[in-house]
């Protein structure tokens, strides 16, 4: 059926960028990053459809025994995935969540509930129609609602639904996470801020070219989405050495660089940062950046600045990659590589639902297995408790 869905997304790619047209005309008051998120184009609509294609060939979760033993008494005990249920996904911009989410769902055997935002209303229900016919022809067309973005009253009724609706992910900024986490009575999986950090260690060695593309890669790539750079720690050690460097690298293709007084030394075209700074997700050209005197100094800004999506350390230590790893509490730590590579496409996963900044139940790129829960089953013969 995943491979219809795909299908049916290819067949009607001029439809979708039509429909993405009409809202990108009315689109024009939003930020550059949310512009980006929303906009759809040929590559962008493949890209979709691929991601459905990779789903399907992904191994089936459900019903797999994930632990099994004997017990004393005979009773054979398993431990087997099963689906969660019914999923409220709340979103913005992002009219290819409608497709990842939908199929994720299928693949797990849930039903989801797709809000998207107002912005994206006729891209997201071009779609949904879009696949509908896989649906249909599967005898499970009901497994996929669409919930009118126009009812704003809605979103509030929905996370009420205790019993009926058994999870909420919501992706979006800060002001729709804010309003979830106020208002739901139900759990609630977030795809919170992305404030990641990239931090170059004391230890260097080798790795000056890789530190400089790395960095730029993880601001410059795609600067709009959650896994982009926002603040670069430098060891002093270094900074004299590499930071003048990237910087120059960083200016040429737009970034507008907010440092502290340090920072300001070796890069004059630097701004100063204020401690709003170190905080903010840009999604845009801007980054913030601070010299640090020790690996423990730069753990600690992660720690009080941080939101816990994705941090990463370039050095040629392995004391300090590990030190580092065990003191960074985030969804993905990243050695030596772009923090743009936390993704669930790039982790094998074919398309996430969302990236979990949460503990429970699941943590970093949600893919379908993470779309399940566990159901105990014994089997036995005739035995009672004494």
């Amino acid at each position: 059926m995943l491979c219809a869905v795909a299908e049916g997304i290819r067949r009607s790619s001029e439809t979708i960028i039509a429909a993405n047209d009409a809202d990108m005309a009315r689109a024009s008051g939003l930020d550059p990053a949310m512009l980006d998120r929303l906009r759809l184009d040929s590559a962008r609509v493949e890209a979709m459809a691929a991601a459905v294609d990779d789903i399907s060939r992904q191994p089936d979760h459900l019903g797999a025994v994930v632990d099994q033993r004997e017990l004393p008494s005979g009773i054979r005990l398993e431990k087997r995935r099963v689906p969660i249920g019914v999923i409220l996904m709340i979103y913005e911009s992002r009219p290819n969540v409608t497709s990842d989410a939908a199929a994720l769902c299928l693949k797990s055997g849930n039903c989801v509930l797709l809000r998207g935002g107002s912005e994206a209303c006729r891209s997201n229900l071009a779609i949904v129609d879009a696949i509908r016919p896989a649906l249909e022809a599967a005898d499970c067309v009901d497994a996929i609602g669409f919930v009118d973005p126009s009812d704003r009253a809605s979103v509030g009724q929905l996370l009420a639904m205790e019993g009926r609706i058994d999870l909420a992910i919501p992706r979006g900024g800060p002001g729709l996470m804010k309003a979830v986490a106020e208002t739901a009575r139900i759990p609630v999986i977030k795809h919170d801020a992305g404030n990641c950090h990239v931090y170059l260690d004391a230890s260097l060695e080798g790795l000056e070219e890789s530190a400089r593309a790395i960095v730029v890669n993880s601001k410059v790539q795609r600067p709009g989405v959650c896994n982009a750079c926002e603040t670069l720690l430098v060891h002093r050690r270094v900074a004299d050495g590499v930071l003048p460097v990237i910087a120059r690298d960083l200016l040429e293709r737009g970034v507008e660089i907010r440092g502290d007084a340090d920072t300001r030394r070796l890069v004059p075209e630097a701004a100063a940062a204020s401690e709003i700074d170190w905080k903010t997700e840009y999604l845009d050209l801007v980054l913030a950046i601070r010299v640090v005197k020790s690996i423990d100094d730069a753990i600690d800004h992660i720690e009080r600045f941080g939101s816990g999506h994705t941090e990463c350390i370039v050095t040629s230590s392995e004391k300090a990659a590990d030190e580092f790893l065990r003191s960074v509490d985030s969804a993905s730590v990243m050695i030596n590589c772009s923090t743009r590579f936390a993704d669930g496409g790039e982790y094998g996963l074919g398309a996430e639902i969302g990236i979990s900044t949460n503990r429970l139940h699941a943590r970093g790129p949600m893919g379908a297995e993470d779309l399940t829960t566990f159901q105990w089953v014994l089997r036995g013969d005739g035995q009672v408790r004494s």
